[in-house]
């Protein structure tokens, strides 16, 4: 786009868009002044060949908001755009994309995104052209839903009788019932346990086939090519949560007597298959991450007994596997996977970020360079500040600088970077007011400037 002849010098517009947004003078959520007092927090990263303006990331989060049926199934709409658009304005420095299904019966409902189509390629360009005009990087977490899949949007399962999971939705409202897949198969295998009944919120899978498993690897391959086709930055790949790729990582939930059930290496297997498939699509400079549900939280359960389940080491010795693969970041997650899961994640602020921290001190001193990052109740300033922050304290007072250098320790971070989901819904200034919080004067939207945050 040509500028304005009066615009010249004043507001030049974002390059390379066929529409007039103003280049902000500096990035949003970045440190007017960058020096060695600036908090980690806001400090850039660079991963492979994109950079981080800062640690603070807007997770994927659920938003049930794209047709269901129709030329338009699965596409990101203007919606996305308003809302993802909105965190990137506004200092995040990468924004993704909810899970976004690599195969129609991927999702987790009919309203959800996907890339099993090259018709879904222009609504996530949209969207990832408007974050990164925004100083941003976009990202797409791609996903199968697996036996989770064919549910309602819980404000729809909210208003029903049904208060425990889901409402299963049938082939009346856009859902696939015959179509829903896991590793194992069978009634016993509805993920709340209530197969058929009628207060049961989740449909019984079916056992995928290794035909069927050799095309899903495929699709994952193909939807990657797809999102470097969209323009975005970061890919992520969903095996948390008790999604497709956790059921198969799982005792709990891979029964399956071939080469990708029983040990270690054979539940791993499909993980392993997939993220050698999406970098073949993918770009040597583009960053490929891995969100995980560390833990289960079904270690002292009936369920844990009989059937062992998915632990903490489990996840070290899968982040040492799959660093050389070309996973570059794990996203520390945790549960999802079965019902009487023993913790409540809103009781606490540190239940998966004590995870991250122990996971990435094993990690780095096997002399892997893997990235972690963590999620989950991170809402304060001072929390998300300390959860990045290598902490550098004086054991004593010293008289010279000598001395001072020698009794100098550090201590590693919990995390390299923070991915952000509900705060960002209560506060899309979240990055912004942070900084502000911390005394740390940062850049704002050209936009915005008027409305800045007092200088501390």
């Amino acid at each position: 786009m040509v500028t304005p002849p009066g615009l010249k010098g004043l507001s030049a517009p974002v390059p390379n868009i066929n529409y007039f947004t103003p280049k902000h003078q500096q990035s949003p959520g970045t440190p007017v002044t960058l020096d060695a007092s600036t908090p980690t927090l806001f400090t850039p990263l660079n991963i492979r060949d994109v950079t981080l303006r800062n640690r603070i990331t807007v997770a994927p989060m659920c938003q049930f908001s794209t047709a269901p049926d129709g030329p338009s199934i699965g596409s990101l709409t203007d919606y996305h755009i308003a809302t993802l658009g909105h965190f990137a304005l506004k200092g995040a420095a990468l924004v993704f994309v909810e899970a976004t299904a690599v195969q129609f019966n991927g999702r987790i409902s009919p309203y959800c995104p996907g890339l099993w189509d090259d018709a879904q390629i222009q609504g996530l360009r949209r969207v990832s052209t408007f974050v990164k005009s925004q100083g941003a990087l976009a990202g797409v977490q791609l996903a199968h839903a697996g036996r989770k899949a064919s549910t309602a949007p819980p404000w729809v399962a909210g208003s029903t009788q049904f208060k425990k999971g889901s409402l299963r939705v049938g082939k009346e409202h856009y859902g696939w019932p015959d179509d829903v897949v896991g590793p194992s198969g069978g009634i016993e295998q509805t993920w709340d346990g209530l197969g058929l009944e009628e207060q049961g919120g989740f449909w019984p899978p079916r056992a995928l086939s290794q035909g069927e498993i050799k095309e899903l690897v495929a699709d994952w391959g193909h939807a990657a090519r797809r999102a470097v086709e969209a323009g975005v930055d970061v890919i992520e790949i969903h095996a948390a949560h008790g999604y497709l790729i956790h059921e198969f990582l799982s005792p709990v939930t891979n029964h399956r007597t071939d080469s990708y059930g029983g040990s270690f290496e054979n539940r791993t297997r499909l993980l392993v298959e997939i993220i050698q498939a999406m970098r073949n699509e993918m770009p040597t400079g583009m960053p490929l991450f891995l969100r995980v549900s560390s833990t289960e939280w079904l270690d002292s359960t009936e369920v844990g007994h009989k059937y062992g389940t998915w632990t903490v080491e489990d996840t070290i010795r899968l982040a040492k596997l799959v660093s050389p693969l070309g996973v570059d970041l794990l996203d520390v997650s945790s549960g999802g996977n079965h019902p009487t899961q023993t913790v409540n994640p809103f009781m606490t602020k540190d239940y998966q970020t004590k995870i991250a921290a122990q996971i990435r001190k094993s990690v780095r001193a096997s002399g892997s360079k893997l990235l972690v990052g963590a999620v989950g109740m991170i809402t304060e300033a001072d929390q998300a500040r300390d959860l990045v922050q290598a902490d550098r304290l004086l054991a004593q007072e010293a008289a010279d600088a000598r001395n001072a250098t020698q009794a100098m320790a550090e201590e590693e971070p919990s995390a390299d970077i923070l991915l952000i989901g509900r705060q960002f819904l209560r506060e899309p200034e979240w990055v912004l007011r942070v900084a502000w919080k911390l005394g740390l004067d940062v850049s704002w939207p050209n936009q915005y400037l008027r409305v800045r945050f007092p200088n501390l």
